[in-house]
Formats: C-alpha cells, sequence, structure tokens
C-alpha cells in the first residue's frame, strides 16, 4: 500500500494543478499505478486516495459495522474523478473541488498516512494551531500523569 505519507508543505495551485511533494510521490507504490481518486476529505479538505490504498480502504470498510459501511458509500458518492500524476507529481483538480474547499492560488498538502488531502492554507493552519494546543496539552498531562505514578 502507498504512504506513509507525513507532513505537510504549502505549494502554489497553477492552472488547477497542485504539485505533490516529491517526499510523497517517491511513496507512491507500483500498484498505484501513480493514479489516485479525487474524493472528500475531512473538514473541508479534499483527499487523494492513491489507486491502491483507494481499493484496500473501500474492502476494508465494506468488511466493517454499519458506520463504516455508510462512509465507504460517502467516499464513493463523492469520488469525482482518477488522476494520474503528470510529470514532476502534479494533478489537476477538478474546479468545483478547489471551489468547495476554498482553495485558489495556493495549497496545503497535509499527509494523513495513507492517502493524501488538500487544504485552503488559512484553514488548515487555524486547524493546526488548534490541534498543537491539543496535542501540548495532551502530552503535559501524560507526562504528568506519568510522573505521579513513579515513586
Amino acid at each position: 500500500m502507498s504512504g506513509p505519507f507525513i507532513g505537510f508543505s504549502e505549494n502554489a495551485v497553477h492552472n488547477k494543478r497542485v504539485i505533490i511533494p516529491a517526499a510523497f510521490k517517491r511513496k507512491f507504490t507500483e500498484e498505484s499505478q501513480h493514479t489516485v481518486v479525487i474524493t472528500v476529505g475531512p473538514l473541508d479538505s479534499i483527499a487523494l486516495y492513491p489507486l491502491d490504498t483507494w481499493n484496500a480502504t473501500l474492502a476494508r470498510l465494506e468488511e466493517g459495522d454499519e458506520d463504516e459501511q455508510l462512509f465507504r458509500t460517502r467516499l464513493i458518492d463523492c469520488a469525482v474523478a482518477e488522476a494520474e500524476l503528470e510529470g514532476p507529481g502534479r494533478i489537476r483538480i477538478p474546479e468545483r473541488q478547489l471551489q468547495e474547499a476554498g482553495i485558489k492560488d495556493t495549497v496545503v498538502v497535509k499527509g494523513e498516512m495513507h492517502y493524501i488531502t488538500l487544504w485552503n492554507p488559512e484553514s488548515y493552519y487555524k486547524k493546526y494551531s488548534k490541534d498543537m494546543q491539543d496535542s501540548r496539552r495532551d502530552y503535559d498531562t501524560h507526562r504528568y500523569q506519568k510522573k505521579k505514578v513513579q515513586p
């Protein structure tokens, strides 16, 4: 399976094309055929599933509980296109999806382990700041609790 995709970068959007970072591009397997399925992502993002990951995700969700099967149906219903990586790793994103995500001239490309999300930078950095605060709080709480338990 393709991945893991970890980290994020900010790139320009040019002619509805987004450049996938080279570090991500290298993690596409041969089975993915350097093709992604473009579908709905978390919050207001766009999700890009490498083809091998897409197929594995759908198979796993099909065997899941009712919520997972509903999520599978929604991923399929919202899948708008398959797109092949062009040249240096560009992906053409349909105009409607860019508009719905609020992506104009720049985009944050975020690794989500086995898929990639595209974000409006303002939305992403707002979410990122909150996630960082929550993570620091959780980290501090975890460290504090460990110290408290130790003699």
